[in-house]
């Protein structure tokens, strides 16, 4: 015996097993109205700071300037693209990005894995790898300083070595010693992160893979990779952004103008801020927009197909 249904009804057991379908209650139009009242805090907060501002900065861009505001097209686009400071600032950023972004990843993976094993002082290792996470960003700063300073630590055991001091900061190391910094500040939490997602995964996987006589290599790749696939997307993500603010460390180690490879993005943001240049500032800040929708758009499709198997 079949019975009709529609969009208005909906599945209910009884005690007994026995299916019964009832109607669903319609929302009443106060509960709509209460609804929509304990929403429009948040979407207008979203309206006004968020969408508005934005808006603000696409007519900036578009224009001459903020006081004749005459329409001129992409010649600001074009203008920023060429500008040799925001090519510079732009290499130098994708660079650092490109470095510090998959070790920061790599390399708290494989902490995680190592104190995933019964290791003695496991406890002890994790609380060291994680006490960079309670440095206040000044002290961070003043560490490295004390580290890599043309009369720091460093240049000290260098000289008594028998070598000669370097300037770490105006040298061609100096985004070595910031991907340092940064990999020191943010590798214990990526390593929670993973340790937490690894013990997530079912132990009936990896024992009935051991039976099947997998190896430890094919037992990460094909079984752990999968399951900590949106793991390894939320760390890569939270790695780019703080990729991006690692320009506070720099600017407090150098200052506006830092030397060769360690000029940011960010750096030039901030100066074009400082001199009022607003279109040239609004034009930079929608483009690296663009570029960072497509980054996380690549990371998003990345993690869609390395967790279809798992999902399915």
């Amino acid at each position: 015996m079949s019975m009709k249904t529609n969009k208005e009804t909906e599945k209910v057991y009884n005690e007994n097993g026995e299916e019964i379908r009832y109607k669903k209650s319609k929302k009443s139009f106060r509960e709509r109205i209460a609804a929509g009242l304990f929403l429009s805090p948040s979407f207008f907060g979203v309206l006004l700071f968020f969408v508005a501002p934005f808006a603000v900065v696409f007519f900036y861009a578009g224009t001459d300037n903020v006081i004749s505001k005459q329409f001129v097209g992409l010649d600001n686009y074009k203008n920023v693209l060429a500008n040799s400071a925001f090519q510079d600032a732009a290499k130098n950023t994708a660079t650092f990005s490109l470095m510090a972004v998959p070790l920061a990843i790599i390399l708290s993976l494989v902490m995680a894995m190592i104190l995933e094993a019964n290791i003695p002082m496991k406890s002890q290792f994790r609380t060291f790898f994680l006490s960079p996470l309670m440095v206040p960003v000044a002290s961070v700063v003043l560490i490295w300083q004390v580290l890599f300073d043309y009369h720091g630590v460093i240049n000290e055991v260098i000289t008594l070595s028998g070598g000669s001091p370097i300037d770490w900061f105006k040298s061609s190391f100096n985004q070595i010693v910031v991907v340092i910094l940064f990999l020191w500040k943010n590798l214990g939490y990526n390593m929670i992160l993973f340790m937490a997602a690894l013990s997530a995964i079912p132990k009936d996987v990896l024992e009935v893979s051991v039976l099947d006589g997998a190896s430890r290599w094919k037992q990460f790749w094909y079984i752990k990779l999968k399951f900590i696939t949106p793991t390894v997307f939320f760390v890569g993500i939270m790695s780019l952004i703080n990729s991006f603010k690692v320009f506070r460390e720099v600017y407090l180690l150098t200052g506006d103008y830092p030397f060769g490879k360690l000029y940011m993005l960010q750096h030039f943001m901030n100066n074009t801020f400082k001199s009022l240049d607003y279109q040239k500032l609004s034009a930079a800040a929608i483009i690296m927009s663009l570029v960072m929708i497509v980054v996380i758009g690549a990371l998003y499709i990345f993690e869609d197909r390395m967790g279809k198997d798992v999902e399915g």
